[in-house]
């Protein structure tokens, strides 16, 4: 029989709505290791579902999920037509080894039994966590939301259980900081029983991370999660017979609802005792020639102790030229035997299969999984992803998605400030109402003083802003848990791309609309220590939420007809700043080549409202501790600084000129009182400019005064260092001079101010012009102390330090430049 000609494409040929079979990969390295460990291997059927607005990236169909990659690596990838399949099918299936031995244990039996969750990015692994322990970690549907590792203990039927949430990774190889993070928590630490939490939506590609697991010889169980959706969509799985193949117990649940968490325990108690008889060790049967040359390393590396590490494991590894295990075993007393061998049994692998060792391992791997899935597993209807598939049209249509996506953030600010108004309204209420209450019942002294005009000007000041901020999380949080934000991202690829970043580099930054400091913690899912300085430096432009009540303030003040319109070029400006200084670091800074696009497209969910609601509160308390510590301590400070030295020496005796005015017989009332507040402004205008934060802020006011900005301005700026909500609540403390005038808020304090002295004396300090400077030079400004710190763990301090001198040279220079030129037309 003659061979069959096999004619083969290039993935980027492949038209959207055809269909093909992965024949082969190209390229070296992380690429095609990730890519294969995707699922892009030879014999998996794809489809090609559509492009991106600019028609590029592309998402395909394989393996029961949503993949995108740029056209540029889709070029790598030969494919052949469907017809093709049988001449092109992968490593068969050759079932499993069982040895007669138990799974790995390190510690004594006691009544602690310690748990690590580990599973795929969108798999429900931090709901789980969160359900279990009742925590309130974050989760999202889209990959990075854990970005380190959480732990809690719980006591439940006479143990206690130390539970440690892992990032969500595909694989444990060395591909990103995440996956030899997890590695090495599993090989030196080695908990009692990993928790493998799988999508049960999506069995073919999480399974990939349980072989792996399978190699390592640890006490594994799996919890099927999402169970409901397989069964929803009419697959069957019998999971009973897959456990007894993987000798793993796997418990289904929809961890989202609470449903299989206590059945999981339960079984993690049986597993833990030794009672269950599912639990096997066994092996993953490579074929006769892998499984001889991992027999011949085995048999080397065991010559030595090694302790937590599993031979085999180490031999598989090996196997695929992973530099990690390599430095493991460099302090064997036999180390060169074993490098010569790898290289070996690499080098004879390639030749039979020809094809890459690290691609053959992970073909059989996939080869297992195929066939464990035929004997076990029968495919539904796939309702989710057709329905999926459905709304993609409209939210990532190549005209319309863009224009969706720009009408969504100006709803999401234009929401912020409508529907927040009202809330608003009633804690300015109760603001006031406190200070009236303060007023009538405290003496009049220095504790009054302090309670009024320091703690409650100052929390009151902060505190109004909490619905805004609230809103804004929900709109945030909208994005992550329905999938769309994995959906921003596969749309702005493009842009990202042309301005040095990656496609996922979009994640963290728009994570930076909410706080700078869990954007900064997410770009440990990108892969290349240049994307993640890269985009660590220009997240400081994206405008956090902790900045949103200084923009809530100066625009309801000044800009109450557009206040939507305002706020959004504000946020404009920054991301517009944010795309400039990626180019220039591109440019002079980091010229490394470009990482690979590969990021799953997890299906549309629909948000529970208990996530929703604990991502909220979880906000919510975030911005009250910081109102209830930070805020308050430097509200105090400032108070002080304000009120101290009490002996200060006048200009003129406002007292006898306030008995004067009460004096006058021809004046009216109405003339005597507006007198006597102007006086008594001026009396206190001048106690501020002579205290210690006067002194301090006419000290600064020579670099700010280029920009229109008066030292009372400067000193909000400088405790704006801290965190940027004390911006609002030292404006709260310092403008309290004006109190007693045409309004009791804030907003009105601001425009009755003017200035004291100097040129500009009498013209008002805040004009539009001057608020919507202002509000530019907070946005980028140096990044509030806790971003910089986030900074300085992730890279280091020279990076740290870089942040800070840049942004705020930048904010100065834009500032200046916006003041001076609107001082022209305005």
């Amino acid at each position: 029989m003659e061979p069959v000609q096999i004619i083969t494409f290039k993935l980027s040929e492949i038209k959207a709505g055809e269909e093909g079979i992965i024949f082969n990969v190209l390229g070296d390295g992380a690429f095609r290791k990730r890519i294969t460990e995707m699922g892009f291997v030879r014999g998996a059927g794809f489809k090609v579902l559509k492009n991106a607005p600019w028609q590029d990236p592309v998402e395909y169909k394989i393996m029961d999920y949503n993949v995108s990659l740029r056209r540029s690596e889709a070029e790598m990838i030969e494919v052949v037509l469907p017809e093709m399949a049988e001449a092109v099918s992968g490593l068969r299936f050759e079932g499993t080894i069982e040895e007669l031995v138990s799974k790995t244990r390190i510690r004594e039996k006691g009544k602690t039994i310690h748990l690590a969750l580990v599973g795929n990015p969108n798999s429900g692994k931090t709901t789980l966590y969160n359900f279990a322990s009742g925590a309130h970690e974050r989760v999202g549907n889209y990959s990075g939301v854990t970005t380190g590792s959480h732990e809690t203990s719980i006591k439940r039927s006479d143990y206690t259980f130390t539970i440690l949430d892992l990032p969500g990774t595909y694989s444990i190889t060395e591909y990103t900081p995440e996956e030899l993070f997890v590695r090495k928590h599993l090989m030196e630490d080695v908990p009692d029983i990993v928790i493998n939490v799988i999508d049960a939506s999506n069995l073919e590609r999480n399974l990939y991370l349980t072989t792996q697991l399978i190699d390592m010889n640890i006490k594994v169980i799996i919890a099927l999660n999402m169970y409901d959706e397989l069964q929803g969509s009419g697959a069957k799985l019998d999971y009973p017979a897959l456990g007894r193949m993987l000798g793993i117990p796997i418990i289904p649940t929809v961890a989202s609802r609470g449903k299989g968490i206590d059945e999981l325990f339960d079984k993690i108690i049986d597993v833990y005792e030794d009672q269950d008889p599912t639990v096997r060790h066994i092996h993953i049967n490579y074929g006769e020639l892998i499984e001889n040359s991992i027999s011949k390393l085995q048999s080397l590396i065991s010559e030595n102790h090694t302790a937590h590490y599993s031979a085999r494991y180490l031999a598989i590894k090996l196997l695929e030229a992973d530099k990690t295990s390599l430095n493991i075993l460099s302090c064997f007393t036999n180390f060169e035997k074993i490098k010569t061998r790898a290289k070996l049994e690499i080098a004879t692998l390639e030749q039979e299969f020809n094809e890459k060792s690290e691609t053959v391992i992970t073909d059989s791997k996939y080869g297992f999984i195929a066939g464990a899935l035929r004997k076990t597993y029968q495919a539904g209807n796939d309702d989710k992803r057709r329905h999926t598939e459905a709304i993609d049209k409209i939210l990532t249509h190549q005209y319309l998605g863009l224009p969706f996506f720009i009408l969504f953030i100006w709803l999401m600010f234009q929401t912020t400030f409508t529907i927040g108004h009202y809330p608003m309204e009633w804690i300015d209420i109760l603001v006031k109402q406190s200070e009236q209450l303060a007023k009538e019942l405290l003496p009049n002294g220095m504790l009054k003083d302090l309670i009024i005009d320091g703690i409650i000007s100052g929390i009151g000041g902060v505190i109004i802003f909490l619905p805004n901020i609230l809103i804004l999380f929900s709109f945030i949080s909208l994005m992550e848990d329905t999938g769309y934000m994995a959906r921003a991202s596969f749309m702005m690829d493009h842009l990202m791309h042309k301005i040095g970043l990656h496609g996922k580099s979009f994640i963290p930054l728009v994570m930076g609309f909410g706080c700078n400091v869990p954007a900064v913690m997410a770009t440990r899912t990108l892969e290349t220590r240049k994307d993640r300085i890269m985009t660590m430096m220009i997240i400081p432009f994206m405008s956090c939420s902790a900045r949103l009540p200084v923009y809530v303030l100066l625009i309801s003040a000044f800009f109450p007809r557009y206040q939507g319109l305002v706020l959004t070029s504000i946020y404009i400006v920054g991301i517009v700043l944010a795309v400039l200084s990626s180019l220039m670091m591109r440019k002079y800074i980091f010229k490394e080549k470009d990482v690979p696009f590969v990021m799953e497209l997890p299906p549309y969910r629909i948000p529970t409202l208990r996530n929703t609601s604990i991502h909220i509160w979880h906000k919510g308390s975030q911005y009250l501790k910081k109102m209830g510590s930070v805020i308050l301590l430097a509200s105090v400070l400032i108070w002080a600084l304000g009120y101290f030295p009490r002996n200060v020496e006048y200009s003129k005796n406002f007292e006898h000129e306030l008995v004067q005015i009460k004096t006058q017989a021809s004046w009216s009332a109405s003339q005597k009182t507006a007198s006597t507040k102007a006086l008594e402004m001026q009396r206190e205008a001048e106690k501020q400019e002579n205290s210690y934060i006067g002194k301090l802020g006419h000290w600064i006011e020579p670099v700010i005064a280029p920009l229109g900005f008066d030292w009372k301005i400067g000193v909000s700026i400088l405790t704006g260092l801290a965190a940027k909500e004390i911006v609002v609540s030292t404006m709260g403390v310092l403008y309290q001079a004006n109190e007693g005038g045409e309004g009791n808020s804030l907003q009105n304090k601001f425009k009755e101010q003017t200035h004291a002295r100097g040129k500009l004396k009498g013209e008002k300090v805040l004009t539009p012009l001057v608020a919507y400077t202002l509000m530019l030079f907070v946005l980028i400004y140096f990044p509030c102390v806790a971003v910089v710190a986030a900074i300085r763990k992730e890279a280091n301090l020279k990076w740290a330090m870089l942040v800070t001198v840049y942004t705020t040279a930048v904010a100065w220079l834009i500032s200046f430049a916006c003041y001076q030129i609107g001082s022209i037309f305005i």
